[in-house]
C-alpha cells in the first residue's frame, strides 16, 4: 500500500469525513444494535399513548428497584426514585455519589405522539352508520390518517368515580375503527383541494357500527346499538365520554423495514424512540457519580402545556423537593445541571430532498442527531446551545466512542419545529437537542434506523455516566 499523500493526510486531520454506521460498528456491536431494536418495537407496541408509556416505564424501573419518590426522605447514592405525574408523565432519578449542588445531569423526552382524540360528546349516527367524531391533536397530515387500520386507547371515569381502561382494536380478533375517504371515481372537488385541506378536520369521523338495535320504538338505532356493546363490555353510559380520554391510533404493530432488517417502521417514533433508549441508559447505569434524572415528559407535541408538560413546574417541584430532603438549594442544583433534550429530527429524505441543506441535516445510518438549535425560521422558540455545551457534549461522545452527526430541522425558511429544550433552560440548565433521525415524522408510520436507535442509547448511557 502507497503512503498517504500530505493532502491526504490533511484532509483525515481537518475535515469531516461521515460514515454509514455499519462501516464503523464491528459485528457484534452490529448484533447488539439489532437485538436492542426488538425489544424496543415491543415497548412500542404496548405503549401507544403517554398513559401506557408511564406504565410500562414504571413496571420496568420497579423490577430494576426504583420506588416511589418521598420527598421526606434523604436518600443515599444508590438510591433509585420515580415520581409518577398523574399517570402521564415520569421522572426517574438515581442518587449519585457527588454533592447534589454540583448539579445533576437530566435527559428529558417526551411520549405524547400526534393522534385523533375523541371529542367530548363523540358518537353519533347519520344514515343508519354509527360514527365517532375526532379532535386531531398535534401535528398531523390530516389526509394520512384516512383508509388505515385504527384502535381506540384510553380511560374513562365512570359518574361514581371508578376509572376503566379502554382498548379497542389491538389484540388478535378485535375489530379495528376506520375514517372513510372518497372513492377517486367521485373525488372531482375533493382533488381540487390543496393537499392541507384534502381531508379536513370535521370529516375524520371513525366508523365504529351499522347493526341496528331491534326496537322500532326508538331513534338512532344504530347509536344505541353501539352504546349497548360499550356498556356491556365497559359499564359505560354516553355521558361518561365527558370525563373520558380516549385517543385513536393506528392499530398496526411496529415491523422491519428493508430486506436487510435495517430500519423500523412504527407509530409514535417521535418521540418515544428517545424516551425508550433515555430509559434504557438510566436503568442500566450502577451508582453515578453525579446524579442522574430522566425525565419522559406529556403534552409536547401541543406546546408543553397542562400540569403533565414541561412548560409547567412538576420538574422544577421534583428538583427543589429532592434538593430539600437533600439538604441542598434547589436553584444551585438546577443552575450547575445539564441537559440532553432528548428528541427527534428530520432524517433526509431523497424522494424529497428540495425541503433539505444537505450539508447541515442528519442521515440514516449516521448515529444519533444534534441539533444545536431547533426552532423555526429566525431560531423562533429555541434554546440554542452555547459553544461551550457543544464542546462538552463532542467531548463526551467522541470519548465513548458514540456514532453522531450534527444537523438542523430543514431549510432556514422550510418551515421548523420545537422541542422541550426552551422550558428545561428557563431553568438556568444547560441544553442541546439530541435524537434519532426520522423518516415521515408525525405521520401514522414513522420509519428510523437500529443503528441511530442503538447510537441515541449509547449517547445517554456515556452521558449518565461520564466521570
Amino acid at each position: 500500500m502507497s503512503e498517504k499523500t500530505k493532502g491526504e493526510l490533511l484532509k483525515e486531520q481537518l475535515l469531516l469525513d461521515p460514515k454509514h454506521g455499519a462501516e464503523v460498528f464491528s459485528q457484534e456491536k452490529l448484533e447488539k444494535a439489532f437485538a436492542f431494536s426488538e425489544d424496543y418495537k415491543k415497548f412500542l407496541d404496548r405503549s401507544k399513548t403517554e398513559r401506557e408509556a408511564v406504565s410500562s416505564a414504571v413496571a420496568m424501573a420497579e423490577e430494576k428497584g426504583y420506588r416511589p419518590f418521598d420527598p421526606k426522605t434523604h436518600y443515599q447514592a444508590g438510591d433509585k426514585v420515580y415520581w409518577n405525574n398523574r399517570g402521564k408523565s415520569l421522572i426517574l432519578a438515581v442518587i449519585g455519589s457527588r454533592p447534589l449542588e454540583e448539579g445533576v445531569r437530566i435527559a428529558a423526552s417526551h411520549i405524547d405522539s400526534p393522534r385523533l382524540d375523541l371529542k367530548p360528546t363523540p358518537l353519533y349516527e347519520d344514515s343508519q352508520i354509527a360514527l365517532l367524531k375526532t379532535h386531531y391533536y398535534g401535528g398531523v397530515r390530516k389526509y394520512q390518517w384516512t383508509a388505515l387500520p385504527l384502535a381506540l386507547h384510553g380511560v374513562v371515569v365512570k359518574a361514581n368515580g371508578e376509572k376503566v381502561t379502554v382498548t379497542i382494536g389491538e389484540d388478535p380478533g378485535d375489530p379495528i375503527l376506520y375514517i372513510s375517504d372518497l372513492l377517486p371515481h367521485l373525488a372531482k372537488d375533493q382533488a381540487k383541494r390543496t393537499l392541507e385541506d384534502g381531508i379536513r378536520g370535521e370529516e375524520m369521523n371513525l366508523i365504529i357500527g351499522s347493526l341496528p338495535i331491534d326496537d322500532e320504538k326508538v331513534s338512532d338505532k344504530v347509536k344505541l346499538n353501539i352504546m349497548r356493546l360499550l356498556n356491556e363490555k365497559y359499564g359505560i353510559v354516553e355521558q361518561d365520554f365527558w370525563s373520558a380520554e380516549l385517543e385513536t391510533v393506528p392499530a398496526m404493530k411496529a415491523n422491519d423495514v428493508g430486506l436487510d432488517r435495517s430500519m423500523i417502521a412504527s407509530y409514535g417514533h417521535d418521540d418515544r424512540v428517545c424516551a425508550y433508549t433515555s430509559l434504557m441508559a438510566e436503568l442500566e447505569c450502577g451508582t453515578p457519580e453525579v446524579t442522574h434524572v430522566t425525565i419522559l415528559a406529556d403534552k409536547e407535541e401541543i406546546g408543553s402545556v397542562g400540569n403533565t408538560g414541561l412548560n409547567s413546574s412538576y420538574f422544577n417541584y421534583f428538583i427543589l423537593n429532592l434538593a430539600e430532603a437533600m439538604g441542598a438549594n434547589g436553584r444551585i442544583v438546577l443552575s450547575n445541571s445539564t441537559c440532553l433534550s432528548a428528541d427527534v429530527n428530520a432524517a433526509f429524505d431523497p424522494t424529497f430532498p428540495d425541503v433539505m441543506e444537505r450539508r447541515n441535516c442528519t442521515y440514516l445510518n449516521q448515529g444519533v442527531g444534534i441539533m444545536k438549535y431547533t426552532g423555526s425560521r429566525g431560531k423562533g422558540g429555541t434554546s440554542d446551545a452555547s459553544a461551550e455545551f457543544m464542546g462538552q457534549v463532542r467531548s463526551m461522545l467522541n470519548n465513548a466512542g458514540v456514532l453522531w452527526q450534527v444537523g438542523e430541522l430543514g431549510k432556514v425558511d422550510q418551515g421548523g419545529g420545537g422541542t422541550v429544550a426552551m422550558y428545561i433552560a428557563s431553568l438556568n440548565v444547560d441544553v442541546v437537542d439530541i435524537g434519532v433521525p426520522v423518516i415521515s415524522m408525525h405521520s401514522p408510520y414513522e420509519v428510523v434506523s437500529k443503528i441511530d436507535v442503538y447510537s441515541a442509547y449509547e449517547a445517554f448511557k456515556a452521558f449518565f455516566e461520564e466521570k
